[in-house]
């Protein structure tokens, strides 16, 4: 994140729009205000767009207003988020999302400075910084003809692509601790900590969902005050996207199977992958507290009897000499 910090350094004096490229959830509205905090706009306002939640028939007017009587229901000339912006600036969030005639127009925009309201022929002055946003992958975009070429190289005058969280492993702690402090702040229980296996586990996980789906973890940390049962879930989510991985991998094998063997179906696929993940969770947990089941069953954040109704269904018997019985001593 020192490479992106330091491009953001460099940008926040310019007025050059900026294209903020990552997955969902990696913070790039984070750095998009971080380069509005910086700038000498900072004082002026910070607009956003989210392009992918507002129809497309009404983005238009949502960015550039409209004039009465401009479409049905509009009975007052009504401003829109560039004229809100006025000289700050407006992020255009999954900006991959806007129909064809609307790029073209904000093509317009940058190029010119210009535009109308939706219904009206004056030109007004778009004075706001742009920055944009995506997770998707705009070459690919344009590729299948879903954006303009000419519209991407002019929002890619300076492109910040910000790392999924985990490539950032080194992060997790510090964020996870400043999401707590948050909740704190807010109500949550003042002596609530992160452990260090709770903060190990945080960090051994991928994050799909990335520095938002953290903040979300440790939103539930601070209600349930349960570590076994988040890293139960953690666990869960990841044994699941590897069944899923598992599956997907075994699928060109069902395809090459002969004529006589029917290939088994995705269903099937997934749920003996599924079982041969969760078995082997199961086992190295059951080895770890030496075949205390109901140990076991709190490191997995799931109920005694669950586990031994799992540990039945897969098959899974204590063999180990070290065992020790169920009841903690």
């Amino acid at each position: 994140m020192r490479a992106v910090a330091e491009i953001v350094d460099r940008v926040a004096d310019c007025d050059a729009p900026v294209l903020v490229t990552g997955e969902s959830g990696v913070g790039k509205e984070v750095v998009a205000r971080e380069i509005h905090r910086r700038s000498p706009r900072a004082g002026r306002p910070f607009v956003k767009v989210n392009c992918a939640a507002v129809p497309a028939d009404l983005l238009e007017s949502e960015m550039f207003g409209h004039e009465k009587g401009a479409f049905t229901g509009a009975e007052v000339a009504t401003a829109g988020k560039f004229e809100a912006a006025g000289d700050g600036t407006i992020m255009l969030d999954e900006i991959a999302e806007i129909p064809a005639l609307l790029q073209a127009k904000l093509l317009h925009v940058l190029d010119d400075g210009l535009y109308s309201k939706l219904g009206g022929n004056k030109q007004l002055s778009a004075d706001a910084r742009v920055i944009a946003a995506t997770n998707r992958l705009l070459p690919e975009r344009i590729s299948e003809r879903l954006f303009r070429e000419d519209l991407y190289y002019r929002l890619q005058v300076i492109e910040i692509f910000v790392p999924p969280l985990r490539e950032r492993r080194e992060e997790i702690s510090d964020l996870a601790q400043a999401f707590l402090e948050d909740c704190i702040s807010r109500g949550a229980r003042s002596d609530l900590t992160l452990s260090h296996s709770m903060i190990e586990g945080l960090v051994a996980y991928d994050w799909p969902g990335n520095i938002r789906e953290l903040e979300n973890v440790i939103q539930r940390f601070a209600i349930l005050e349960n570590e076994a049962h988040i890293l139960g879930e953690l666990r869960a989510s990841e044994a699941n996207r590897q069944a899923a991985a598992l599956a997907q991998a075994a699928a060109p094998e069902a395809v090459s199977e002969t004529a006589e063997t029917e290939p088994e179906s995705l269903p099937d696929q997934v749920r003996k992958a599924t079982e041969a993940v969760e078995r082997e969770a199961i086992e190295r947990v059951l080895e770890m507290v030496r075949w205390n089941r109901r140990r076991a069953a709190e490191q997995l954040g799931v109920s005694y009897k669950t586990l031994l109704n799992k540990t039945k269904a897969l098959g899974i018997e204590a063999g180990a000499p070290s065992a020790v019985p169920d009841a903690d001593s």
